[in-house]
């Protein structure tokens, strides 16, 4: 393996200097050289000097073909037309931000709720997934009383320091640690993990911590955990017994959503949730996200709840920003008009991709199974995750993609992400997700990159 990576990173350091020198001057000044940690990967980051619609050009003048597209909030690609035509007449009035509230802001709001085709729903936008989770977990405590949460060992929920438990597999213990230094132990004590799709550990928690729980929050379609959807059976379990004992149902749906239908995903499973949690695609490109849920538990914002202080839902200095709301409105009703043409496409794309990932590394030997798969619920998922088992296994749970006695996952991780690099495509936990502006010669290219991949992971095994 050590042989691998030297002459991976050897090829990449001859591919970009550049890159490199602006990394060395970024060390000197910020932690690891930047600001988010899944982008400084080893040894260094590529610089961009400019992205439009599959592609991304870095300062050495190296392209990609992207399938990270802005952290999977750009499913037209880089820098559609049509949204910059949205923003820039705002722009140009001069007023880039006011702190006041717009008719973007209602009108994106509109859209959004009508998506989910459901009453009595109320939204607040915020400017990141984090923050949604976190005001999204105040508002279920506040409206319960309770101050204990539930969630799926593998889920991301961004760095809500609520939710940092359970989200690195470690060999010890798997999803059972808590996930940051600088947190109170209450936090730690309070946040209970259950398992992903297991309906009888989820009744099993449930009837021990039901009457404590404030909250249920989970991914319909979990990111970070492995692109692997919820069984429709899990889902009604986890309505049904939120239901019984008095407890906030919340979708996460700042990955999912709008990103296999209009709408969030739970319209397709045909599941509510009290609340759900909306990011990335409703903005853009731009710095949104929303929190929408029944408006007798979004009504703590404003107003004293059984005796209890409101719930302080500020979104923050530019949430709701108006450039921001327009972009996001320009989205949303671009997939509305053209959601039968768009996902499908996107599904189709993404499943010979898929199936041509593990076809190429197949002829070379390597066993590689791919994850993002769609079920009986979801046709079309863009989504793809390669793994590399140690041994025959379906991929069900995150356990099966983290746990490295299951899987490569430094193979995963850092060699099939400089491997591609090398070959021109930008990929994150081995894939990501196709833009609607990948064409199908963009595809065959991004075969031939993963066969000469797995043609140098054989010659180094």
């Amino acid at each position: 393996m050590n042989k691998l990576f030297n002459y991976l990173e050897k090829e990449y350091k001859v591919r970009t200097p550049r890159s490199l020198e602006l990394f060395k001057r970024a060390s000197r000044v910020m932690i690891r050289g930047g600001s988010h940690s899944l982008r400084l990967w080893k040894p260094y980051p590529f610089f961009p000097y400019s992205a439009r619609g599959a592609e991304v050009i870095d300062v050495d003048g190296n392209r990609y073909l992207d399938y990270w597209q802005g952290h999977y909030a750009n499913i037209l690609g880089h820098n559609p037309e049509f949204i910059r035509q949205a923003i820039e007449p705002y722009f140009n009035q001069g007023a880039f931000h006011t702190g006041l509230e717009s008719l973007s802001q209602v009108e994106l709001a509109e859209e959004i709720v009508s998506s989910l085709g459901q009453s009595g729903l109320k939204v607040r936008f915020t400017t990141s997934g984090t923050l949604a989770a976190t005001y999204a977990v105040m508002l279920a405590m506040g409206h319960t009383g309770r101050d204990y949460l539930l969630k799926i060992g593998g889920g991301w929920h961004g760095a809500s320091p609520f939710l940092l438990k359970g989200v690195k597999y470690h060999p010890d213990s798997g999803f059972k640690n808590h996930d940051s230094a600088g947190l109170p132990s209450d936090f730690h004590r309070k946040l209970i993990v259950t398992k992903f799709n297991d309906c009888e550990h989820l009744s099993k928690t449930f009837k021990k911590y039901g009457p404590k729980l404030a909250a249920f929050i989970l991914e319909p379609f979990i990111g970070v955990g492995g692109f692997l959807f919820c069984s429709k059976e899990y889902l009604r379990l986890a309505r049904s017994l939120a239901d019984r004992y008095g407890v906030v149902l919340i979708f996460d749906e700042i990955i999912s959503g709008f990103h296999f239908c209009a709408s969030g995903l739970q319209r397709l499973y045909g599941i509510k949730p009290d609340i759900s949690l909306f990011g990335k695609l409703i903005g853009g490109g731009q710095a949104v996200a929303a929190v929408v849920g029944r408006s007798k538990i979004m009504e703590g914002c404003e107003k004293t709840t059984k005796g209890r202080a409101r719930v302080h839902f500020e979104g923050g200095t530019f949430s709701s920003h108006e450039g921001y709301m327009r972009a996001g409105l320009a989205m949303i009703r671009y997939l509305v008009e053209n959601e039968g043409q768009i996902f499908s496409y996107l599904g189709q794309q993404a499943e010979r991709l898929r199936k041509g990932i593990e076809r190429v590394f197949l002829e070379q030997g390597i066993e590689a199974v791919c994850t993002g798969y769609g079920n009986e619920i979801v046709q079309d998922s863009s989504f793809f995750m390669v793994n590399f088992p140690r041994k025959k296994i379906t991929y069900n749970c995150p356990e099966d993609l983290w746990n490295p006695n299951r899987s490569e996952v430094r193979l995963r991780e850092e060699a099939l992400k400089l491997a591609l690099l090398i070959k021109g495509v930008h990929v994150v936990h081995g894939g990501g997700c196709l833009s609607a502006a990948h064409t199908p010669e963009d595809i065959d290219r991004t075969l031939e990159a993963y066969a000469e991949t797995a043609r140098i992971f054989r010659r180094f095994r």
